[in-house]
């Protein structure tokens, strides 16, 4: 499953990345050429200013997605 998402500041990156961190599934996150884990948070600030796609397996329950997607933002 696919959402977008634009990641704005280094907070948000933090937020992020501890989301990612307490999600029972993998979390990605991607800028059309680059793919990163969310639980790296190094890769994570690269992205700052940047619209990425948050990404996961497709089984997610879509709910709980566009839940963390939103907290995330």
């Amino acid at each position: 499953m696919v959402r977008e998402l634009d990641i704005k500041n280094a907070e948000q990156v933090a937020r992020i990345n501890r989301l990612a961190c307490e999600a029972p599934y993998e979390v990605w996150l991607s800028s059309g050429t680059v793919m990163l884990d969310a639980r790296s948070l190094l890769g994570l600030y690269a992205l700052i200013g940047q619209r990425a796609k948050v990404v996961t397996e497709d089984d997610i329950n879509p709910k709980a997605l566009n839940k963390l997607v939103a907290k995330m933002g």
